[in-house]
């Protein structure tokens, strides 16, 4: 329901995470220092050990009247990834400013102008968490950020993704579509993406922080399983909109760039699949494999080596091992003489 004019807005804070992407962040960065006046306390920039202009930039940044009190800066020493950086910059919110909400998004996304005033406009203590609407710059729907149902939670819903995905849509049938979008109302999912997924402070106290030692993918669906399967409620909300100018892996080339980011997304994807699909993941693996190694295809000129992170992110999935050194990751994923 809308707060009265008597009620207090809950406190919210933003948190950023950087690498290496100034362009994207400076928008970014812009964008949420404008949406002070929505309701924006504090902006968190996690910056992973950025090596371009990234640390002096937001040096600059931290001296100029429009951020000072507001723009607050954590260097990590090394990369840590996302996973890595959002679990810091929650940590770090949650110690320095006590917020109700965190506000949580990747550098290249930013809320939409009105997005904030749109969160802070009605009540939302019945969720543990909020999911935004993301869009590509363009103006399409982000499909990487669709929140998703689980098929496993839902009856009939199994047979649904399994149709979709013979036709090439497994996504379309336990993602939010077209019409979720356009509609009014709420609806509640399973898990949202670390773009634009409002995190309560009952959330962390009931689940605590992403596990950052996945460091990209996947961290944001595991954390929100965690708070479904907790008991806690996630609400999406067509009304609060974020931009994503996303270009990691566009649905013409269906590929990494670069390419050893597809380590992680399978390796963390099969921690997914475990926990979503419970006492149905041994039917489910090898459908995920089988899937996933046909996609050696998209990758001419590197399908050695794509076959062989699959196959060490399979293996370390399995094992549920996750502290794996990025260096390493780097190592394999290079081409060989």
């Amino acid at each position: 329901m809308p707060h009265d004019a008597s009620s207090v807005v809950p406190r919210l804070v933003a948190v950023v995470v950087t690498y290496n992407r100034l362009a994207q962040l400076q928008v970014t960065v812009g964008r949420l220092l404008e949406a002070r006046s929505e309701g924006v306390e504090k902006v968190i920039v996690i910056d992973n050990a950025s090596t371009d202009e990234t640390a002096d930039w937001l040096a600059q940044q931290m001296e100029t009247p429009q951020a000072q009190g507001t723009l607050v800066v954590h260097r990590c020493a090394v990369n840590a990834g996302g996973a890595g950086g959002f679990e810091t910059g929650m940590r770090l919110a949650v110690e320095e400013f006590d917020p109700d909400w965190i506000m949580v998004m990747d550098d290249d996304a930013r809320p939409d102008p009105g997005a904030v005033a749109a969160f802070h406009s009605v009540d939302r203590s019945e969720a543990m968490a909020w999911a935004a609407a993301v869009y590509y710059p363009a103006g399409g729907i982000c499909d990487m950020n669709r929140p998703t149902l689980n098929p496993f939670w839902h009856k009939g819903m199994v047979q649904r993704t399994l149709t979709g995905m013979l036709r090439g849509k497994g996504r379309d049938g336990f993602h939010l579509n077209e019409v979720d979008y356009r509609s009014s109302a709420y609806r509640a999912v399973d898990s949202g993406s670390f773009v634009g997924l409002f995190v309560s402070r009952a959330a962390i106290q009931t689940v605590g922080y992403p596990d950052g030692s996945l460091f990209i993918y996947g961290d944001d669906v595991l954390y929100s399983l965690g708070m479904r399967q907790a008991g806690g409620q996630i609400l999406f909300d067509p009304a609060i909109r974020f931009e994503h100018d996303f270009t990691t892996m566009t649905d013409a080339d269906q590929r990494f760039k670069p390419l050893w980011k597809t380590y992680y997304h399978y390796r963390n994807l099969l921690l997914v699949y475990r926990l979503a699909s419970g006492p149905w993941f041994a039917l489910v693996l090898p459908l995920m494999v089988a899937k996933w190694t046909l996609k050696v295809r998209f990758h001419s000129g590197e399908r050695g080596r794509y076959l062989a992170l699959l196959a060490r992110a399979i293996k370390d999935g399995l094992m549920r091992r996750t502290n794996v050194a990025h260096t390493r990751v780097l190592e394999w994923a290079k081409p060989r003489d």
